[in-house]
């Protein structure tokens, strides 16, 4: 057999058509072709600013390959939007909108196409959109659903033609006042900084509101705006007006974009909280100063009696929260920015944005642009916590193979010293010592580290997840699940949410909980369908329940998946004892020849 000379990745496909060009064409083809050609580019355009890259153009259909599941989402309603706008000032008969499809999974890499059944369900998809709508797959709502300004119908699971499995199928529905964040009529790059230099954007908090006059929640709200700044102050990139400054604009009429003005902030937090009967309600939202637009927003109920805890809770939550959406919203800035202008903190934006993709090409550039951040600011902590994670990443992707992980493990600990070295109080390097000892099969001493990273952060939904797989291999299981239950609700749209799913099903496994093994690993593939330790763990929960026909259905699709799999892969997982991987695999094995 030929060597291939082509590899696999993870990525979102959208599909799009055109619709209604054959019956433009047999009106006036000149025509036709000339407004086809303007709304290809808007297309293209649109992508490439949402991180997207279009390729195998066919006829009047093409596609488009993202890393980000949100981002092609918010593409496809941005570039509909504007052909929408542009079809308002043409005759009903010369107007030409555009449907899509988009999936998430794995696909093949060959040149400059892309290849494979996550391909061409986005293809699939497509066909049952409505005309100027679109339809998404199961696996690409998990990761968007609650993240735009839309709903989903669901269409149920659909059989298409020449496809193996059932694809279930959401219909994206908004309304017509309603545009989702990410659109692009925003101003040109601008930071806000009050002393009008360069640098990370800051974030600001203001008072949270108390809709009646309570003295009894007043300092609740004040204090979980406390604990946001003091949480966001913990990730060590992002800067933070300070309270006292931040609580001087009480004028509730006061709109993001002045808040952000006064005091130097493009990110402002807002907030209000009030009681009915016994529950207590908490909204927060994050704001863009810069497009006066909303981010993100939430609401929060709970007992009136639970309400030391839910300070807590929702002050913890939204920190992890608010984080990774400006840690987002910073890295699709950076694409307006030409590359030889960027600021350090914005070459670290740029590198996170590649790393998130997972590909081994984006995995090299984003290499190349934290050396380049390196180069520029050899002791900025910041850029070393990611140099670290780079060479972390390889190690597990390499781990139980042919690579040389362990040069980079110790690559991971030469940057996380320096790091801590630089900035005693940043959280990230503790966690990446601690995940370096799990991988080394020291599980114990991981916690320490891990511990520490929590002391710091106590945000920080990753140390978390990492505590629990380091109880997890040390045999306390059950110590294991409420960590990455937490990780859940901290992190809730996480690029790496299979993984922690995955380790909450080997923890279920382990304490013999069979159906909540069987259900975290189901979430789990719908994340990820490719990811072997999930489908490992599932075939052994199913098998153990009894339901062996099950779980011979989900081994085949394993091996259908990763034709080289055997349990020998699960050796390797560095348990404290041996036993505790027999365990598991014994589960595996019960489903017979």
């Amino acid at each position: 057999m030929a060597g291939r000379d082509f590899i696999r990745h993870v990525a979102t496909i959208v599909s799009i058509d055109a619709v209604g060009f054959s019956r433009l064409m047999g009106i006036d083809d000149e025509a036709a072709v000339a407004i086809f050609e303007e709304r290809r580019d808007l297309i293209d355009a649109t992508c490439n600013r949402f991180g997207g890259r279009m390729f195998g153009p066919a006829g009047d259909s093409m596609m488009a390959e993202f890393g980000a599941p949100i981002d092609a989402l918010l593409a496809v309603l941005d570039f509909q939007d504007h052909i929408r706008a542009a079809n308002e000032g043409l005759p009903p008969e010369r107007r030409m909108a555009f449907r899509a499809g988009i999936n998430t999974g794995q696909v093949i890499v060959r040149d400059e196409s892309r290849y494979g059944d996550d391909v061409n369900i986005s293809a699939r998809l497509q066909e049952i959109a409505p005309d100027g709508g679109v339809v998404i797959s199961e696996t690409t709502w998990h990761h968007v659903r609650g993240r735009a300004a839309v709903s989903f119908v669901d269409l149920g699971e659909r059989e298409f033609h020449n496809i193996l499995l059932p694809v279930r199928a959401y219909r994206v529905e908004r309304g017509t006042s309603a545009r989702p964040e990410g659109q692009d009529s925003a101003p040109a790059f601008s930071f806000f900084r009050a002393d009008g230099k360069g640098g990370p954007p800051a974030v600001a908090v203001l008072p949270f509101r108390i809709d009646a006059d309570d003295p009894e929640i007043r300092y609740m709200g004040e204090g979980i705006a406390e604990d946001i700044i003091a949480g966001l102050s913990n990730t060590r990139w992002l800067p933070v007006i300070a309270m006292n400054s931040s609580r001087q604009l009480t004028d509730e009429a006061m709109m993001p974009e002045a808040a952000g003005r006064a005091l130097g902030a493009r990110y402002v937090v807002t907030g209000t909280l009030s009681r009915s009967g016994s529950t207590l309600r908490l909204r927060a939202a994050l704001d863009d100063a810069s497009t006066n637009r909303n981010i993100w927003s939430r609401r929060y109920d709970r007992d009136a009696s639970e309400m030391t805890e839910m300070q807590s809770e929702i002050g913890t939550e939204i920190v992890a929260t608010l984080e990774k959406e400006v840690d987002r919203m910073e890295q699709a800035r950076t694409f307006r920015v030409p590359w030889e202008s960027l600021e350090t903190w914005q070459l670290v934006r740029r590198g996170r944005w590649h790393m998130q993709r997972r590909t081994r090409e984006d995995t090299q550039m984003a290499l190349d642009f934290f050396l380049a951040a390196f180069d520029r600011d050899p002791n900025s902590s910041t850029v070393l916590d990611e140099l670290a994670w780079w060479h972390f990443w390889r190690a597990w992707v390499n781990f139980g193979g042919s690579g040389d992980y362990q040069k980079d493990l110790e690559k991971v600990v030469h940057y996380s010293r320096k790091a801590l070295y630089m900035d005693s109080q940043d959280a990230r390097p503790h966690a990446h010592l601690g995940i370096t000892d799990i991988m080394l099969t020291r599980p114990a001493n991981a916690l320490e580290h891990l511990a520490e990273a929590l002391r710091i952060n106590p945000s920080f939904a990753f140390a978390r997840s990492a505590m629990g797989s380091a109880h997890n291999l040390l045999g306390e299981a059950s110590r294991a699940i409420p960590l990455f239950q937490d990780a859940e609700r901290l992190s809730p749209f996480d690029l790496y949410r299979f993984h922690n799913l995955g380790e909450l099903a080997s923890a279920y496994s382990h304490v013999e909980d069979w159906p909540a093994a069987a259900a975290a690993a189901d979430r789990s593939l719908a994340l990820a369908p490719s990811y072997w330790y999930a489908r490992f763990l599932k075939v052994g929960a199913l098998a153990r329940m009894g339901r062996r026909e099950e779980a011979r259905r989900e081994r085949s699709l394993l091996l259908a998946r990763d034709p080289d799999f055997r349990v020998e892969r699960a050796e390797v997982i560095p348990f404290a004892r041996a036993e505790l991987n027999r365990f598991l695999i014994d589960g595996y094995l019960m489903t017979g020849d």
